[in-house]
């Protein structure tokens, strides 16, 4: 017993000393790990059915993608440390933390459930319907609250090209 009391205590250190570091982004990282494991173990378990081999160059390139997962949160806790620095240097009290990487973090969360969902659909699992519908409608209302044009198209603009060359 006083083995697993040790085991109990070293995670119970880990998970605060995580939260502590990462503050509020700690619940949804720590989330995203467990999604992308159980995204990594239904991939493999799907594979199988889908007729595809598996093997240790595919098995490292999705371990490589599942790491670069916490990159991507990185890269928006990095902007949300930029803005907050750009804005005290202007003299703008922005008082919020991780906000691109808590979006971040949330549009990843949403897009590891739509694939266990579609592992799990590939091996025949049956599961409510609605879980995936949920999940894309969050997905797609995140990308449209988010989006830096405000999130709404401009009329006419579909097929018309800007002096660039590429599309508004």
């Amino acid at each position: 017993m006083e083995y697993l009391d040790k085991i109990k205590l070293v995670v119970i250190v880990a998970f605060t000393a995580l939260s502590g570091w990462l503050g509020m982004l700690a619940v949804p990282v720590i989330l995203l790990f467990v999604l992308a494991t159980f995204d990594y173990i239904t991939g493999l378990a799907a594979a199988k059915y889908r007729g595809n081999k598996i093997s240790s160059y595919k098995g490292f390139q999705g371990i490589m993608k599942k790491v670069c997962l916490f990159y991507l949160i990185a890269v928006g806790a990095i902007l949300d440390y930029t803005l907050l620095y750009a804005s005290q240097y202007i003299g703008v009290d922005a008082r919020v933390n991780f906000v691109i990487a808590s979006f971040v973090a949330v549009w990843l969360i949403c897009n590891e459930i739509i694939s266990i969902l579609e592992n799990m659909k590939d091996m025949n699992v049956n599961f409510p319907p609605f879980l995936e519908k949920m999940t894309q409608n969050i997905r797609t209302q995140m990308e449209n609250e988010t989006a830096v044009d405000g999130g709404k198209k401009q009329a006419g603009n579909e097929d018309n090209a800007d002096k660039t060359g590429l599309k508004q």
